[in-house]
């Protein structure tokens, strides 16, 4: 088996991949404490796995896409450390077939990559992945399968702890859907206005961005809160909440050819 992290600003993703049947069969997300030692990021390994019918000892090899410098040493170290092998480490020196064609290759993001190759895998391109994390990210995927850039815009939890922050009166509210853009209280007319006024920010941006490629090219959503938002506009297509993770899984198959789907070492 293979394991799959994405360790973004705020959370990590972790997938346990069969590349034999080419799919992510479990995945979780933890918080990315940067702080967090070696030791720390196995304590909880074998409890989730095991949580989903599987043993740590079916782990035959580790892919990391991070963004935080100090959770990639720390994953990678802990790989080393426990399984005894070193992990493949997503960055801008490894060739897996997807070209960053904007002004500096090496600024875009290894989880950036990780989500063309999985758009372009399933629904071929041009398409657009929006991440909705501590960022709402959209990748763009041109006709060829290539990252062509996109844009950065703050997340939802981003706006809404900068408002409440700054605002006496103003409190944090569940992030939900409201039902009408016209809120009647303060909770709803945070959630109109962070929520709804945040999807209308989505809605823009794809607009500029389709008429930009010439083609209604498709929207698919991911991240940690793409479960709220993704379901809430026509604009999105498409909802993939392990898109990330099975970019890293293709990925890793493209640099090795290795599946990795044996069952457990025996002890």
């Amino acid at each position: 088996m293979l394991l799959a992290f994405n360790a973004n600003n705020t959370n990590t993703s972790i997938g346990l991949c069969d590349q034999t049947a080419e799919r992510v069969i479990a995945s979780w997300r933890v918080s990315t404490a940067r702080e967090r030692m070696a030791d720390e990021w196995y304590v909880f390994l074998p409890a989730l796995l095991e949580a989903a019918g599987h043993s740590i000892r079916e782990v035959r090899a580790v892919i990391i896409a991070s963004v935080v410098p100090p959770a990639t040493a720390a994953i990678a170290a802990m790989v080393q450390r426990q399984f005894g092998f070193a992990p493949t480490i997503v960055g801008p020196d490894l060739e897996f077939g997807v070209c960053a064609r904007v002004d500096n290759p090496r600024e875009v993001g290894p989880d950036r990559l990780a989500n063309t190759v999985a758009a372009y895998a399933k629904y071929g391109g041009p398409a657009i992945v929006v991440d909705f994390g501590t960022a709402t990210n959209f990748d763009v995927v041109s006709a060829a399968g290539d990252f062509i850039g996109g844009a950065i815009a703050p997340g939802l939890m981003v706006s809404l702890d900068a408002l409440t922050g700054r605002a006496a009166r103003l409190f944090s509210v569940d992030l939900a859907l409201p039902g009408s853009a016209i809120g009647t209280n303060t909770t709803t007319n945070l959630q109109a206005g962070a929520v709804l006024g945040h999807l209308a920010m989505v809605e823009g941006l794809l607009r500029r961005i389709r008429d930009e490629l010439g083609v209604d090219a498709p929207a698919i959503a991911t991240g940690g809160l793409a479960s709220i938002l993704a379901t809430g506009s026509p604009a999105i297509t498409y909802y993939e909440p392990t898109l990330t993770l099975d970019g890293l899984r293709i990925i890793y198959r493209r640099l090795t050819g290795k599946d990795h789907s044996e069952t457990a070492i025996s002890d």
